[in-house]
């Protein structure tokens, strides 16, 4: 792929209603997507799964970038060829998770920050020389009784804007990730109120690093009830929540928003995005960086057997074609029965 730089492929990544497969479950999470389906995880499960995604054909008309894991990022498929090779080869940016998980910021508290700052710029050299594009870091902001305090909230953007920037200093684009998760009994106004508080704090941060917001993505929650809560998935309210938060912290220059899935289901994940789209009259594009969402219909297809590979590229591209079409607000639930 040509060189190409930061802005424009940050641009590139959310044009024409396309948007990212994120694949870079760690060992542990894929392993529990494994079991799910009564399937061992080892390299080579691993790769054969991913292969087979990557593989299908037609995708790049809906996908422009997949986030990987390093051990995806290097690995070669049974026809010795880099599995990154072959998303360049359509086309399609390889991305790579970078940050190192997560770490308690006290014995005392559930709340986290992310690992990986001081050996960021050593640990993405062998990712630029091999021709990634882009960076993922992820933060975690759990909402509770007493949390998130102010203390956590600014621990994790004041990373966020370390990584973008060291990322944008190696000519990748940052994908910044702060995601209020949906565990918990909080309401809607609940999870709107912290995220609103936590992307303020981000974007204050990046603007303090000088980050250069035209080449960077934004990946946050959707305002969403939690998990535990009492309330509905009211799909009117949570995009008009969702845009009226994003209007209020995010700048304009900022190129596009790839929501993350963040335990949706399938179905829901795409209904919510498409209901976002039609109302947005924001100066970004509102796309999608989904794992499990777009995956989860696929891997159940898959059950660890290769004949069932056309089966389950199917299921894969179908699910992919559903939110770009959410991406420009046509989507509708008909469509689930082609």
């Amino acid at each position: 792929m040509m060189e190409e730089n930061i802005q424009n492929i940050a641009k590139k990544i959310v044009e024409d209603g396309k948007g990212i497969l994120a694949a870079d479950e760690s060992t542990n999470t894929i392993k529990k997507r494994f079991d799910s389906i009564k399937v061992e995880s080892n390299e080579k499960t691993r790769c054969n799964y991913r292969d087979t995604l990557f593989s299908t054909p037609n995708i790049s008309k809906y996908i422009s970038g997949v986030i990987l894991f390093e051990e995806t990022f290097f690995q070669k498929n049974l026809d010795n060829q880099l599995l990154k090779k072959k998303l360049e080869n359509i086309e399609c940016y390889p991305g790579i998770k970078i940050d190192q998980g997560l770490e308690e910021m006290s014995e005392n508290t559930i709340e986290t920050y992310t690992k990986g700052i001081e050996t960021l710029n050593e640990r993405l050299q062998p990712f630029v020389e091999n021709g990634a594009k882009f960076t993922k870091w992820r933060a975690v902001i759990n909402i509770g009784k007493d949390i998130p305090t102010d203390s956590c909230i600014k621990k994790n953007s004041l990373l966020l804007a370390d990584y973008a920037l060291v990322s944008q200093k190696n000519k990748l684009v940052p994908i910044v990730e702060p995601e209020v998760i949906m565990e918990g009994s909080h309401n809607l106004d609940t999870c709107y109120e912290i995220t609103k508080r936590t992307l303020d704090e981000v974007f204050e941060s990046l603007s303090k690093k000088n980050v250069d917001l035209k080449g960077m993505l934004l990946k946050p929650n959707m305002i969403v009830p939690g998990k535990e809560s009492k309330e509905d998935l009211d799909a009117k309210k949570i995009s008009e929540k969702t845009l009226d938060c994003l209007i209020k912290t995010v700048p304009k220059e900022v190129p596009g928003i790839v929501f993350l899935s963040g335990g949706l289901d399938s179905i829901n994940a795409t209904m919510l995005l498409n209901e976002i789209n039609k109302i947005n009259k924001s100066p970004w594009k509102l796309s999608f960086s989904y794992g499990r969402a777009l995956q989860e219909d696929a891997l159940k297809m898959w059950a660890g057997k290769n004949e069932n590979k056309d089966t389950v590229q199917n299921t894969f591209l179908h699910r992919a074609k559903m939110n770009s079409l959410a991406c420009h607000g046509k989507w509708n639930a008909s469509l689930e029965n082609e």
